[in-house]
């Protein structure tokens, strides 16, 4: 399928501070792509260079298989953390103002906004003035601003920001069928468990250098510390205790740290040999979360 976007050796400073330091990934087609690092770690950086609203210093940026150039914003959907919304401006003008920016007719903007207004169950709003709406409200017109023109990239930063969890999960379930449909997203937050539950793949930035990358799954077996769960009923046997390394017993949860997957059904074998009923056992894998904090301590 290809990638949507390509960052080779990408640089950026601003003065004597170097913001992106030779900082390289892909980005595969039709994909929700996890960007991530703490504050200061060059995200905005990187996203501006994508968006080209500035230039990276040297190394090259390809999207769709073309340098990037001018003429690419008209392709991109971007919907910065700090949200553009013209406080006096009503919500309709505002919508047909933006999409125009973006090169649609004012027949196709109309036809698009309505579609995304009425998909939103917010036909109403359209003479409200923004600043008559909640953040929450404000949130939902940035999303549409971002999405109206049918970009191929898609490049969302915090965009859960201010919702509440219904209209949290409304912009989620809008953002894996814009997937399903072709578009490629960027999806930068400092919210892991939501990485967790919408990205594929992921690049971990800090001090300007990306440290970790690859799909979720695959980072997450990556720094796995071969921990089991074992859910059961009944009495643990005395070899238990002796044999193995015993993490925590809890509730009828036992959790070992085991040499690798084989240990793990010897064990399971001498357990049900020795009566003790197993409702479920899993290998616990570690959170995104704890690895980003791991990794960015270590690279401190």
């Amino acid at each position: 399928m290809g990638n949507i976007l390509e960052l080779k050796s990408v640089r950026k400073t601003y003065q004597d501070h170097v913001a992106v330091n030779d900082v390289s990934f892909n980005i595969p087609k039709n994909c929700i792509f996890g960007l991530l690092g703490p504050n200061g770690a060059g995200k905005t950086s990187l996203i501006r260079i994508i968006t080209t609203i500035t230039r990276a210093d040297s190394g090259s940026v390809i999207l769709d298989g073309e340098k990037l150039s001018s003429h690419h914003p008209s392709v991109i959907g971007y919907m910065p953390e700090e949200r553009g919304l013209y406080k006096k401006m009503k919500v309709g003008e505002h919508l047909i103002y933006l999409a125009r920016l973006k090169g649609l007719s004012k027949k196709d903007a109309k036809s698009k906004i309505d579609h995304w207004l009425v998909k939103f169950g917010i036909t109403d709003w359209w003479d409200k003035k923004v600043e008559e709406l909640s953040k929450g409200m404000q949130q939902k017109i940035q999303f549409i601003c971002t999405v109206v023109h049918e970009p191929k990239l898609l490049i969302l930063d915090e965009p859960f920001s201010g919702l509440d969890p219904l209209n949290t999960n409304l912009i989620k379930d809008e953002i894996k069928e814009l997937k399903e449909k072709g578009t490629s997203i960027i999806f930068s937050t400092h919210r892991m468990e939501q990485v967790e539950q919408i990205c594929e793949h992921i690049v971990l930035i800090n001090a300007g250098q990306n440290v970790l990358q690859g799909e979720v799954n695959e980072v997450r077996h990556q720094f796995k510390e071969n921990l089991f769960e074992f859910e059961f009923s009944g009495t643990l046997p005395d070899f238990i205790a002796n044999e193995y390394e015993v993490i925590s017993v809890d509730s009828g949860k036992v959790i070992f740290k085991l040499e690798d997957d084989q240990q793990s059904n010897l064990i399971l074998k001498r357990l049900i040999d020795a009566g003790v009923y197993i409702q479920s056992y899993k290998e616990i894998l570690p959170s995104l979360n704890e690895i980003f904090i791991k990794q960015v301590n270590e690279k401190s």
